[in-house]
């Protein structure tokens, strides 16, 4: 490169004005490392620019009016042209995506508020029994949550390959605690087994205790966040109505796999424990 001479260069207010950026995002950019000045005056310290760096500034902007995130930009400031098409349009797929489910969740609270569901569940119960479980945990928030389930079940399934032990039935997940934007689990993903093994580091074999469970079962398109919501408030509600009392945490029972189904067909079981429940005494009914 050749070198930068005086009459190249710009004051941070000339090169503001060009470049469409205010002197406080200038300042910004600079402390972050995103946009360096071209040279910066030994003695008052002044930030100059010089025009070259125009289109690198405008892209910032521009990218700043999508709402992408510093440390974002910064990745794509380091790709090539045709590069950074491909980060741009994946980034946007991905806020469509959030704003998805955001479209979601506020037709969740319109249900809620007023009262009503457009998706009626039947809420059964079932006594479980005692099961040996191979298990990984993670906290997380609700971004992370998905794609960590799928990626925990499949490496439970495969540190059972090779072993002596065998599956016994569907992996589940369970919600130690709340996941969303702000709380962070922790969410444990387990698998039933039969037989003996070493858990694999990072894992661990315990035993999950016979229980009696309240549980009702999700379409392939009901568990999109926050629509699986409406289950788990079934769920409790039954659990409630029933004069029973929830004994664990709740979990996400997946009995098949999401390939070939259609939108409507049963993917899982939402399922939390309870108290069995009491058998009426003679002479009485329940309300």
């Amino acid at each position: 490169m050749s070198p930068v001479t005086t009459d190249q260069l710009m004051t941070i207010g000339a090169f503001a004005r060009k470049s469409r950026l205010s002197l406080k995002a200038l300042r910004l950019y600079d402390e972050l490392g995103l946009l360096r000045p071209a040279a910066v005056d030994e003695q008052t310290g002044y930030r100059q620019y010089n025009d070259a760096q125009i289109e690198g500034a405008r892209l910032i902007g521009l990218l700043r009016r999508l709402e992408m995130p510093l440390e974002r930009i910064g990745g794509v400031l380091q790709l090539s042209a045709a590069e950074q098409v491909e980060e741009i349009t994946r980034y946007w797929r991905e806020v469509e995506g959030a704003v998805a489910v955001k479209r979601r969740l506020v037709a969740y609270l319109e249900r809620y508020l007023e009262g009503r569901g457009d998706v009626m569940y039947q809420v059964h119960t079932r006594q479980v029994p005692e099961q040996r479980v191979l298990t990984v945990s993670r906290h997380m928030k609700q971004p992370e949550l998905v794609p960590f389930m799928m990626e925990a079940a499949g490496q439970l399934y495969s540190a059972l390959e090779g072993t002596s032990a065998k599956i016994d039935s569907p992996w589940f997940a369970v919600f130690h605690g709340v996941v969303d934007a702000d709380s962070d689990g922790p969410v444990e993903i387990c698998l039933p087994f039969v037989g003996a093994m070493e858990a694999p580091a990072r894992m661990q074999v315990r035993i999950e205790p016979a229980h009696h469970e309240a549980f009702t079962t999700v379409s392939l398109e009901h568990t999109k966040f926050p629509d699986i919501l409406e289950a788990y408030d079934a769920v409790h509600a039954h659990i409630e109505k029933e004069g029973l009392e929830p004994t664990g945490s709740p979990r996400e029972i997946y009995f098949t796999e999401p390939t070939n189904l259609s939108p409507t067909d049963p993917f899982c079981d939402v399922a939390w424990p309870a108290s069995a429940m009491r058998e009426p005494v003679a002479g009485t009914s329940r309300a």
